[in-house]
């Protein structure tokens, strides 16, 4: 079965509010919300994989960003390890640079939308972070 490594970002604004990107239909798990973020290359550590990412997908460069959680999902037909990390510090406007929806919600909106099944435990762990 296909292992896929994946940097995830939780991105913080100053508002406190996270940033959240519609999956294209044709996607694997598409038509979910997800947390930023992307396939980890072997040439690159996680860091790095993450500020590549958030910048070809969002349009934001990372300052830094914390380890959160390091998740192992079987979807059946692909088994993702997401590395997800929170990120407070960026710079640039945040944006969908590959014509995906993106959004800021709330903590509590993350409720509201529908995520692939492996992002419920980064919903999890969030709630029990100290508040910023």
């Amino acid at each position: 079965m296909k292992q896929v490594h994946v940097a995830v970002a939780v991105v913080f604004n100053r508002d406190q509010q996270i940033l959240i990107a519609k999956r294209a239909d044709h996607q694997h798990q598409g038509g979910f919300w997800e947390f930023p973020g992307g396939k980890v290359e072997a040439d690159e550590n996680v860091t790095t994989a993450l500020k590549r990412e958030l910048l070809e997908e969002c349009g934001i460069e990372l300052a830094d960003c914390q380890p959160l959680i390091k998740i192992s999902h079987d979807y059946g037909d692909k088994q993702v390890i997401l590395d997800t990390w929170v990120c407070r510090h960026f710079s640039g406007q945040a944006s969908g640079k590959e014509g995906q929806p993106i959004k800021w919600v709330s903590l509590e909106e993350l409720y509201d939308h529908q995520f692939p099944p492996a992002n419920l435990e980064i919903i999890q762990a969030l709630n029990k972070l100290p508040k910023a």
